[in-house]
């Protein structure tokens, strides 16, 4: 989404964002979209003439936490995928480590089910946060404020730089545990896109901005299963870069990329899915309940998979 076509002197068509395209490159222009310019939208993309879901259109989801979800659905998509060898992208933000789905997060990713991780400065802090001092963000697990509790992320972030990278920390010994904690020991590939807001920021934090998207699209570029977890911005960013199908052992060779937006407003869903997101399950939940309930389903699924003589 958001590129161009350009046309290559050796005769290639390429798709590509319009800040790498170089003077002189040319590039199909035309306002219509019925091909008498040049451009033709083609909404029903690999459906081979059908309707369906998955047909691209704008600004026309509808998305309401009164809609229910069938998580028993959701964890068969992701025990498959698992299963098939697919790199699942999950994109997370710090209310994941507020809402306590925090050892939700490492489970998922010690059992195999996280091919990558897409963030910002603030969640990595925060769950090193807890690592170190047990708080995020100066409030413990239980809701609890802890007397200079508002300098504590600022401590975390030193300790890291002073270790001089995530990685450094966690092998010295001083990260034992946290999402970053598994991410490292399970050699699980992240990126942490900077803000100008960002305190700090952390070591490993990408603070230049066109660097960043393309560590992200380094990985958005392999992704077959996407998940959004309480993360508007990020959400959106990611949500572009994907592409709208994938390989697939089906009669045509390809299906869509399943992608699964989570949040606690209907709004923050219904941008990601009105930006062209369209094969997107919306979720409108808060972090925790979405992180249990979804781990609670994929372990049953788990274990229904698993043979009786082996579950004994």
């Amino acid at each position: 989404m958001d590129c161009v076509v350009a046309f290559r002197p050796t005769g290639e068509l390429v798709t590509t964002e319009p800040r790498k395209v170089e003077k002189g490159t040319k590039v199909a222009v035309g306002a219509a979209e019925d091909g008498s310019e040049g451009i033709l939208v083609h909404t029903e993309g690999f459906l081979a003439g059908r309707h369906s879901a998955n047909e691209f259109r704008f600004m026309q989801t509808e998305v309401s936490r009164e809609r229910p979800v069938d998580y028993a659905v959701l964890a068969q998509l992701f025990g498959e995928e698992k299963e098939q060898g697919g790199k699942i992208v999950w994109v997370i933000g710090p209310a994941l480590v507020h809402a306590r789905a925090r050892e939700d997060m490492v489970w998922f990713i010690e059992q195999g089910y996280v091919g990558a991780l897409l963030g910002g400065n603030a969640v990595a802090v925060h769950d090193l946060e807890a690592a170190i001092f047990g708080t995020s963000l100066g409030v413990s697990s239980s809701g609890e404020e802890v007397e200079g509790g508002h300098s504590l992320h600022m401590r975390a972030i030193n300790a890291i730089r002073r270790a001089g990278s995530i990685a450094a920390a966690v092998e010295r010994g001083l990260v034992t545990g946290g999402i970053m904690h598994a991410l490292v020991t399970h050699k699980v590939p992240y990126v942490l896109a900077g803000s100008i807001r960002d305190d700090g920021p952390l070591p490993e934090v990408l603070s230049d901005s066109l660097t960043a998207q393309d560590a992200m699209r380094e990985i958005t570029i392999q992704a077959t299963f996407a998940v959004f977890v309480a993360t508007a911005l990020h959400a959106i960013a990611v949500g572009n870069m994907l592409p709208a199908f994938v390989d697939a052992a089906t009669p045509d060779g390809v299906r869509p990329l399943t992608t699964v937006c989570v949040d606690q407003t209907e709004f923050v869903v219904n941008k990601l899915r009105d930006r062209g997101t369209h094969q997107a399950y919306g979720v409108v939940t808060n972090a925790q309940d979405f992180m249990h309930v979804l781990r609670f389903y994929v372990e049953r699924w788990e274990q229904a998979r698993t043979p009786a003589s082996l579950a004994r």
